[in-house]
């Protein structure tokens, strides 16, 4: 027998077969999956995102230029002529890998924590509202176009915030501890997005749209005690009774797209 490939028809029957170690492919493949059906819409968000960036890059390839870029970037004159995509396109293009990457990462990092508490269908509408928002406010103070999924990444930044400041007597210290983090990645950020070539316009209006979409139709937990070392969080606002709240606040953000129109820069 050659003892240094055992393998489970070697041994003697009824031997119990040893489990995979840690690091096994087959352990690794089972904790992905089973994290991407945990945060589908996270996941998925990112999955359509990389697809866009491979479609650009084959458009390169074949018209020497970036065509979705072309036709999908915030621009405030194609937007005022019509081309309304515009206002969602943006959130899904970025430039080249590096911007990809550094917002993809982001969104791994923070979404699932975003659609742990929130659910799938509201982290969806905290995604693509405060995306839209911040495309509104840049599309209202900014003359430059602009692409990227940054305004709605601060979105999620914006909701878990505030989420946490509500919640601060349900988690503790862990809730106080979380939030100031946040909010010092929020202004790092900020600050970071003073340099020249960056849209913080649609930075600060996604942070403003996600605190404001996770006050309107974000969960409100309540613990529950079931028994005296068990302790239940109870959302005592469902998504179920909320969903109208986001339908409206999604024609008020497409009201605010309109007066951007209007604005100095905006027309």
């Amino acid at each position: 027998m050659n003892t240094g490939d055992i393998r489970s028809a070697d041994l003697p029957p009824g031997t119990p077969t040893p489990p995979p170690s840690p690091a096994s492919p087959v352990l690794r493949l089972n904790a992905l999956t089973a994290r991407l059906r945990r945060f589908p819409a996270t996941y998925g968000l990112i999955g359509v995102t990389v697809l866009v960036f491979l479609a650009q890059l084959v458009g390169n390839q074949l018209a020497g230029f970036d065509v979705l870029a072309g036709l999908g970037a915030k621009d405030n004159q194609a937007i005022a002529a019509g081309q309304v995509w515009r206002l969602v396109t943006p959130l899904f293009i970025h430039v080249n890998i590096l911007h990809l990457f550094v917002n993809m990462y982001s969104l791994s990092a923070i979404g699932p924590s975003v659609e742990r508490l929130f659910g799938s269908p509201r982290l969806l509408v905290v995604y693509l509202l405060s995306g839209i928002a911040g495309v509104d406010l840049s599309l209202a103070f900014s003359p430059r176009p602009s692409v990227g999924a940054s305004g709605a990444i601060f979105g999620l930044l914006g909701a878990l915030g505030v989420f946490l400041f509500l919640h601060r007597r349900t988690f503790g210290r862990a809730a106080a501890v979380q939030l100031r983090q946040i909010v010092i990645v929020a202004l790092l950020n900020l600050g970071l997005g003073l340099m020249p070539g960056i849209d913080n316009f649609g930075h600060l209006g996604g942070l403003l749209a996600g605190a404001a979409l996770a006050w309107l139709v974000g969960p409100r937990l309540e613990p529950i005690v079931i028994e005296p070392t068990h302790v239940r969080l109870l959302d005592r606002r469902r998504w179920r009774d909320v969903w109208p709240r986001a339908l409206a606040a999604a024609a008020v953000i497409a009201l605010l797209a309109l007066a951007a129109l209007h604005s100095p820069l905006g027309g």
